[in-house]
């Protein structure tokens, strides 16, 4: 991908900060509902879809709700709520309906440098968690997203499934496991390089890289004048646009507050860095092929939901358990460590305290995990893995997440685990902030945000009618009709390669 210093543009239609999955989805998919639109993308790194998208940073690929079991919590009268589920699992079909248009207009031309099967699993321990895997597992089959679930508590038929897990394990030890088929594993770093050297190479996109966003102001018109520099020369510039996109990952917070938008006020961010143990044992790699995952330790964000997880990386497959969390001030990997104190505003400084005080074990459960030694992950690992090896693994640093605080009317300010999409009251801003599911649910997110910020055009047939060539479902409530998501799943899984 040319890395050349390239003009900037005075004007265009579109201005896209950060070259990850969300603005190479939203960039795609304005240039198919619209050819003739300007855009331009600034990136500062040398490279596209390296932080938040990026394969090693990505806490989990492939998020559809079907082995996540914080997607899933159990309520104060026993009952499993599924809601989140079943909405998360709609929004990846949608992503994969999405992909599988671009296969079909050669955009995208080999599936398998991006996605490829791997079932899910989700896999449990001690009585309380069985009979919580096993309610879940009965609510889940009432949807038609999770029909395909298999349960057992067999140890027998897990370990066929799963053999490095039961390896080594107390026979004695209540387990159970769900196992989905239809799993799959996304590198969201190479899928995001695929659609952005697309976009490169379409008439009126221009991807500056190694150029940060600085500000933006209205500039009156009912645009924005943004604001950049370039960190090779540190010339700095200035375009105009009538439409802002703000998916820079951590940066994003920073990015919003400059933004003279009410709807930024309240907004704040409280950053989390994760780790990985890396397997270097090949023959321990080719045993394990799913991902499993298990219940978070109290406390935890669901980002750490602990997973072993097999991962097809670069062309190679790779084994990674975790992740670990710990604490960083930056905002992003290649961030600053002023990233959190600058962030803190007059406007949001009242919700972070009230965050921080209802949130007191998360904090507890931080400061545990960076006291973690390596033989202390190992033994974490153990729980998994029976008969890990600590000389088998190492530790590699992980992604950056901002998770999202914000104003509240009864709480003073919470925490949201989610992903949140902040527009402004005339649609000419849009900022995506949090994290998971994230990336998985890319395709849902901008085709949610194209009617309130490109109002007028979103009613047209035109725009009606191309959005549904390409993501033929959006329109249809899949939770709802089983012979059209049978129907979705056998075309995706053909155009994209995968086990039917």
């Amino acid at each position: 991908m040319s890395q050349a210093v390239r003009p900037l543009a005075l004007k265009s239609d579109v201005v896209l900060m950060g070259a990850g999955i969300m603005s190479a989805t939203l960039g795609m998919i304005l240039k198919e509902l619209n050819p003739d639109i300007t855009i331009q993308i600034f990136e500062r790194l040398s490279i596209a879809g390296t932080e938040s998208s990026g394969a090693w940073n990505n806490a989990g690929t492939g998020h559809s709700a079907f082995c996540e079991l914080n997607y899933t919590p159990q309520k104060a009268d026993g009952t499993i709520d599924i809601s989140k589920a079943v909405k998360i699992a709609e929004q990846f079909e949608f992503s994969r309906e999405f992909w599988s248009y671009l296969v079909e207009k050669n955009y995208l031309s080999n599936p398998a440098d991006f996605i490829s099967s791997t079932p899910h699993m989700s896999f449990v321990w001690g009585n309380d968690n069985v009979n919580f895997l096993r309610k879940r597992y009965d609510a889940l089959k009432a949807s038609p997203f999770f029909k395909d679930m298999e349960y057992t508590e067999d140890k027998k038929i897990i370990t066929n499934w799963i053999p490095l897990v039961m390896r080594g394990r107390d026979s004695n030890q209540p387990v159970a496991a769900t196992r989905m088929p239809w799993g799959t594993d996304v590198n969201f770093g190479a899928l995001t390089r695929n659609m952005i050297h697309r976009l490169e190479k379409m008439k009126g996109v221009t991807v500056h890289y190694n150029v940060e966003a600085l500000d933006l102001d209205p500039d009156g018109k009912g645009g924005w004048d943004v604001f950049v520099r370039n960190l090779l020369n540190k010339q700095k510039g200035k375009t105009n646009t009538r439409f802002v996109f703000i998916g820079a990952g951590g940066a994003t917070l920073h990015l919003l507050k400059r933004a003279e938008i009410k709807e930024r006020n309240g907004y704040g961010g409280f950053p989390v860095s994760g780790l990985w143990l890396r397997c270097m044992n090949e023959e321990i790699i080719q045993l394990h092929h799913a991902k499993v995952y298990g219940k978070a330790t109290v406390g935890s964000p669901p980002m750490s939901v602990p997973h072993i997880d097999s991962r097809m990386i670069d062309g190679k497959k790779e084994l990674l358990f975790g992740p670990f969390a710990g604490f960083s001030t930056k905002f992003l990997k290649n961030g600053s460590l002023l990233d959190l104190p600058k962030s803190i505003k007059f406007d949001n400084l009242i919700p972070m305290i009230f965050a921080g005080m209802h949130n007191l074990p998360l904090t507890k459960y931080l400061i545990e995990q960076l006291r973690l030694t390596h033989e202390d992950r190992i033994a974490a690992l153990r729980e998994y893995v029976p008969e890990a090896k600590p000389d088998d693994w190492e530790l590699l640093e992980a992604g950056q997440r901002v998770q999202v605080i914000k104003k509240d009317k009864k709480e003073g300010g919470i925490l949201e685990f989610g992903t949140e999409m902040v527009v402004s009251e005339d649609g000419t801003v849009a900022a995506l902030l949090g994290a998971s599911p994230g990336a998985s649910t890319a395709a849902a997110a901008m085709l949610t945000l194209l009617p309130k910020c490109f109002k007028k055009e979103s009613k047209t047939d035109a725009w009606q009618n191309k959005l549904k060539e390409m993501v033929p479902s959006f329109a249809h409530s899949l939770s709802k009709d089983e012979a059209v998501l049978a129907k979705v799943r056998n075309r995706t899984n053909k155009l994209l390669g995968l086990s039917t």
